[in-house]
């Protein structure tokens, strides 16, 4: 039941998302003097539909997208001869880039918003990396499948060997090591003695210790590791107040923004794990989802009563919006506002040699590049999309 909850809110706030994307279009158009003439949530037939002044609203129905009509998008609309001086491809550039924005502001200012909520409410996760110190000894324990551990007495292997409280690991058996996953991982993959180089009070120590193999589960698949009994005192959750929220977002944001940067840098190389998921792979959890993929994944965290994550998720997908409508390519934002950008330097070129400016650009001679990022953009769609179906992501085991 609460999966279905999950699934169904995350699918309402992708609806909301998009749907407060293209308010962003409209809210910026009406700012600076454009005519919206109508504005929908969804595609397909009509479901309702009301004018409220000049602009027609209304609710069609297929709740996938939606979309703003602002008079003159292009020198190809017809435009009444009334509205000609309000159509948008007429406007000064800063008004139509201000316009175009609009709807990936929006995006960003969402996602913030959504964070300092997390903020507030449940905390945000540390991103610092701890750095490889060791602050507690303890027995040796495996995993059960749950994610709970097994009971353990006596000491551990890292006791046994000499490691202390307070030592800063600086190498594993001669490999350099900064963080405490960097330490782990080491020390995890080691199948002999391991030899850790150590910091203690200023002095380097070396100790020898004898690992322990135990049981440790990833994406459901136990597999075996050494450790040795170590621990870190770190807050892996960060608490906030009202005050302190809006910084702490704010840096949280900026690093969300980076990872979905790279993922987007990364999405064309993930065809090949999205195809071997979809011939019966096994699903990497970095694979890019669809809009089901996406609901499910938050159908997942609902189920759990995670909806610190569910939020994040939620953020985190409004990051993706604006940061993917930002690309240079038709017809997103971004390829509008590309086509704005060339009309300025070239109409400012002119200028330096003595001519007027020239026409708009004709997007009839763009239709071929329009509908190679569409296709291409849609048989990503359907790959992502039949991925999320047959083989979808897993959180939990």
């Amino acid at each position: 039941m609460m999966f279905a909850m999950g699934v169904v809110l995350f699918a309402v706030g992708i609806t909301l998302s998009v749907a407060l994307h293209e308010c962003g279009h409209m809210w910026a158009a009406r700012a600076t003097g454009m005519k919206v003439r109508r504005y929908f949530v969804g595609f397909g037939p009509t479901v309702f539909s009301f004018r409220r002044g000049e602009t027609e609203y209304g609710l069609k129905a297929i709740p996938l997208g939606g979309f703003c009509d602002i008079a003159g998008m292009t020198a190809m609309d017809e435009v009444a001869p009334e509205d000609l001086d309000r159509a948008m491809y007429r406007q000064a550039t800063w008004k139509r880039l201000v316009v175009m924005s609009g709807g990936i502001a929006m995006n960003f200012l969402l996602g913030f918003l959504l964070i300092v909520l997390a903020a507030v409410v449940w905390g945000l996760p540390n991103r610092t990396e701890p750095p490889a110190r060791i602050d507690g000894l303890s027995c040796i324990a495996s995993e059960n499948p749950d994610g709970t551990m097994r009971e353990c007495r006596g000491s551990g292997p890292a006791q046994a060997g000499g490691l202390q409280p307070g030592d800063v690991v600086t190498a594993v058996n001669g490999v350099p090591v900064r963080t405490w996953l960097e330490f782990q991982r080491q020390t995890q993959q080691q199948e002999g003695v391991i030899r850790y180089t150590i910091d203690r009070d200023g002095s380097e120590v070396v100790r020898e210790v004898v690992p322990e193999r135990v049981t440790r589960y990833r994406d459901g698949v136990a597999r075996q590791v050494s450790a040795v009994g170590v621990s870190i005192d770190h807050d892996y959750v960060i608490d906030y107040n009202l005050v302190t929220a809006v910084p702490g977002a704010a840096a949280f944001t900026g690093d969300m923004a980076v990872s979905t940067v790279h993922a987007l840098v990364q999405m064309p190389a993930k065809v090949a794990a999205l195809w071997d998921a979809v011939t019966g792979g096994e699903r990497d959890l970095d694979t890019p989802v669809s809009v089901v993929g996406a609901s499910v994944i938050g159908g997942q965290t609902a189920e759990r009563g995670l909806w610190d994550w569910f939020v994040v998720l939620l953020a985190s997908l409004n990051l993706f919006l604006g940061a993917f409508n930002l690309l240079p390519l038709l017809p997103l934002d971004g390829g509008h506002m590309a086509v704005v950008l060339y009309e300025k330097v070239r109409n400012t070129v002119r200028g330096w040699r003595g001519l007027a400016p020239g026409s708009p650009v004709d997007y009839l001679k763009l239709l071929p590049m329009t509908y190679a990022a569409v296709a291409l953009g849609g048989a990503y769609m359907l790959l992502t999309l039949t991925a999320d179906i047959v083989n979808p992501i897993k959180l939990f085991p």
